[in-house]
């Protein structure tokens, strides 16, 4: 409660110096313009608008950023203004106001690529990465990511977001990421405020997100607002459509791997719109014809699908309610009837988003929100009468309540609070023989409440100075049903304590300070810099370098910490030409303690895997370059990221320092598209990284006959670097007479010169310790050389 008081008692001293504030006096009435900024094609809120106040007055131009729903509000003194609305993917929208009352104002943005005409110069404000106080964030428009090339035609926002710097890849053709240091767990990736835990399809080479269905992605990797919480490094926000307010629409594609469909239109004309979205691969359905009824694998199969729905109904100019789910599955058969042998592995997430907007007044904007979101691994097999199964997951229950406050142009507050319901579900095995039934002691199902409040000003300081400040206190507490065992020193239980349900079992919780500070050289040219403080209450520990559907996730427990870590960084933002080129150079540092591994040696076991873990720290720092060109028939990016990423464990490598498996000192991304006409445009991308760091064999030794290997210190040796080019094509015919539809065709070069990338290696063992001809080999595995891909899209 104490807490609770304190942020408070912030927010009224915050609104305070804002209603003192010198560049507003007193002297003169103040009235509020407020509104939403939209597509004007589609209805479709636009969030990360540019509202530019300039007019009365002179001076500084001011202004806010509408927010994830496209709400904006400014109080200014009575008098005439300019206002300007902009954003990225939109021409810009200047309007005249004379304020001498409060009133509301809808911008309706028309989109660039709505527009036949070749645009050299943009008509709209770019300097936000110079302005804001936000560091590290990058927001990306799918209109951007489609003119990625896209690996096998498939268009993946988080392969876009590995070409950034700071972000690197977790393999070939690998959808996972690792952020300035930090695990693949310590990324919050999020679709509608849904927590998303398992992102990959096919063992994770592709993501779960279908680019038909999404609006907006934004990445923060550096100084996090205190509204995120719960990870480390990074904040995936991810914002699917509302739908057609005005029109239906329908596309979709059909490439190698898989074909797309979308629906979306207006359920009643500018008051309520829905989108359905689908995909799913067919390589089973187009294998099944040649594969004979005799054969021994008939039956055997691979597929994954999604499903993405959104209705959204609008029930005044102050009330809105959003409804939006996800459901998504990978699904794998095997077959081997000559050794009468089957097994059916299913395993995907399922998310549901309820949200309700309400306007207070005209300068406080609520959102209140419940969420559901659940993940599943199943395993099954049987083979003659024996059966045998395995199933694990993480289910999440969620309320929460975010408030926009805007007192004044120079200040945006945002403040809110959350209670998440966790439950755990470890690997549970059952079996069957005949009428017999194995059930073994599993561990059991482990549950925890999370909560948090926070709260955080946008403040702008005059014209040079900018401060974006927050704080955020979150808790966890492990809770009942549960059992805790007393064990002697061989792990065996002497003893139990049993807690009832919501019975608290261990708690944790701490303040996450976080501040950006911004300040201005000159109109192109900004030096900025962040401290954060960040808690991770619940943990992903893997022996891959990815997200794989067999991994589990635990809570913190009394044995279990959470971990915690400093981030510090600083940069400097310069822009070219008027905004032509973006430039920028960060410095960071990241202190990372309670950092999770498995022991030494560790194998499955149905055994609780906390027994397993031990702890340790871990600690990176680099720095990251950025060149962006975003005028022009050519635009493109250069990313180049210098970086060292360490962990020590007192358990593990004799208590020394060790490369992180995720440690890469060079990473370097170039990303080029030339629109050539109306009908082509082209796409490059190149990507170089220093070599994973691995563990290797260094000796070998023959004992009793048998080959036994010695190991090297951890990730003591590197693989081969990894590079790539990829090229795409864009066509799209133009048709002698205007039509209401159309279609384009991309084609797709994946490593285009053919680079067999290392993706792991083994030791090859072939003649015989008996007679002298013994010999080890390393050998190299490699997966994806040139890989050509067409797909076809659709929109009417």
């Amino acid at each position: 409660m104490r807490k609770i008081k304190g942020v408070v008692v912030l927010l009224f001293l915050l609104d305070t110096a804002s209603a003192q504030n010198p560049n507003f006096p007193s002297s003169l009435p103040r009235f509020t313009i407020n509104g939403y900024v939209k597509d004007s094609l589609s209805g479709e809120s636009i969030l990360g608008a540019s509202i530019i106040v300039s007019g009365q007055g002179g001076g500084q131009p001011k202004g806010v950023t509408s927010n994830q729903y496209g709400f904006y509000s400014l109080t200014l003194e009575v008098g005439t203004y300019t206002i300007s609305a902009s954003h990225v993917a939109y021409f810009s929208k200047p309007q005249t106001v004379t304020l001498n009352s409060n009133r509301s104002y809808d911008f309706e943005l028309l989109p660039k690529t709505s527009s036949n005409s070749e645009v050299i110069v943009y008509a709209r404000r770019r300097d936000a990465n110079v302005k804001n106080a936000q560091m590290g964030k990058i927001d990306l428009s799918m209109t951007q990511i489609k003119n990625i090339p896209a690996f096998l035609g498939e268009i993946d926002l988080l392969k876009a977001i590995q070409l950034l710097p700071g972000v690197q890849n977790a393999g070939e053709g690998n959808a996972g990421f690792y952020v300035r240091g930090g695990g693949p767990d310590q990324n919050l990736i999020m679709l509608d405020d849904a927590v998303v835990y398992n992102t990959g399809h096919l063992f994770g080479f592709f993501s779960i997100f279908n680019s038909d269905a999404i609006k907006n992605v934004t990445l923060i990797k550096g100084g996090m607002p205190p509204q995120y919480g719960g990870r480390l490094s990074s904040v995936v926000d991810v914002t699917m459509k509302d739908g057609n307010m005005n029109k239906t629409e329908i596309e979709g594609g059909i490439g190698l791997i898989a074909s797309r469909f979308s629906i979306q239109g207006p359920l009643k004309k500018n008051k309520a719109s829905y989108i359905i979205s689908a995909r799913r691969t067919y390589a089973d359905a187009l294998a099944k014809p040649f594969i004979k009824k005799s054969s021994n694998f008939y039956g055997s199969g691979y597929f994954f699908y999604d499903l993405n729905a959104k209705v959204n109904y609008r029930f005044s100019e102050k009330d809105r309610l959003y409804l939006s789910g996800y459901f998504g599955r990978d699904v794998f058969d095997f077959n081997d009837t000559k050794r009468s042998f089957k097994t059916y592995i299913p395993w995907g997430n399922s998310t549901a988003t309820l949200r309700w907007n309400h306007v207070f007044n005209r300068r406080l904007f609520s959102n209140t929100t419940l969420l559901f979101n659940d993940y599943k691994f199943k395993f099954s097999a049987a083979q003659d009468n024996f059966q045998i199964g395995l199933t694990s997951g993480i289910r999440d229950g969620n309320i929460k309540t975010d408030f926009d406050y805007y007192p004044l142009p120079n200040h945006k507050l945002k403040f809110g609070g959350l209670i998440t319901y966790h439950k755990f579900i470890p690997n549970v095995v059952t079996g069957r023989e005949d009428s017999i039934i194995f059930k073994p002691n599993n561990e059991g199902t482990k549950y925890a409440a999370e909560t948090a409040i926070y709260a955080q000003d946008d403040w702008e300081i005059g014209e040079k100075w900018k401060i974006n400040y927050g704080l955020r206190w979150s808790s966890f507490t492990q809770i009942g049903p549960y059992t805790k065992f007393i064990r002697d020193a061989n792990g065996n239980k002497l003893d139990s304590n049993v807690y009832k349900s919501f019975e608290p079992v261990k708690a944790y919780g701490g303040l996450e300070p976080r501040i950006t500070i911004r300040y201005a050289i000159n109109d192109e040219t900004s030096l900025k810099a962040a401290v954060t403080r960040n808690l991770q209450y619940i943990h992903l520990v893997s022996n891959s370098g990815n997200t794989l559907p067999t991994d589990l996730w635990v809570p913190s427990t009394y044995i279990v910490k959470p971990q915690i870590s400093w981030l510090y960084a600083a940069g400097l933002f310069k822009n070219f030409e008027d905004n032509k080129y973006e430039t920028s150079v960060e410095l960071y540092y990241k202190d990372m303690r309670n950092q999770v591994e498995y022991k030494e040696g560790y194998t499955p076991s149905l055994s609780d895997p906390e027994d397993e873990f031990v702890f340790g720290k871990g600690w990176s720092y680099g720095a990251e370059f950025f060149v962006n060109k975003t005028k022009g028939r050519f635009t493109g990016w250069v990313g180049y990221t210098l970086s060292w990423t360490w962990r020590k464990f007192a358990q593990l490598n004799d208590g020394e320092k060790y490369p992180a498996k995720y440690d890469r000192r060079h990473d370097l991304s170039v990303v080029g598209n030339y629109e050539a006409n109306k009908k082509w445009k082209f796409g490059a991308v190149f990507v170089y990284g220093t070599g994973n760091a691995i563990t290797l064999p260094e000796r070998f030794y023959i004992i009793n006959g048998v080959l036994t290997q010695e190991y090297s210190k951890l990730n003591q040796y590197r693989m081969k670097a990894y590079h790539r080019m990829d090229l795409s094509a864009t066509l799209t015919p133009l048709p002698k007479k205007k039509h209401k539809s159309y279609g384009y065709w991309i084609f797709s070069i994946y490593n285009v010169y053919s680079r067999l990338n290392p993706y792991f290696i083994y030791f090859d063992q072939t003649g015989s310790p008996y007679f002298g001809t013994l010999k080890v080999e390393a050998r190299q595995v490699s997966l994806f050389p040139i890989l050509p891909a067409v797909t076809w899209n659709f929109k009417f």
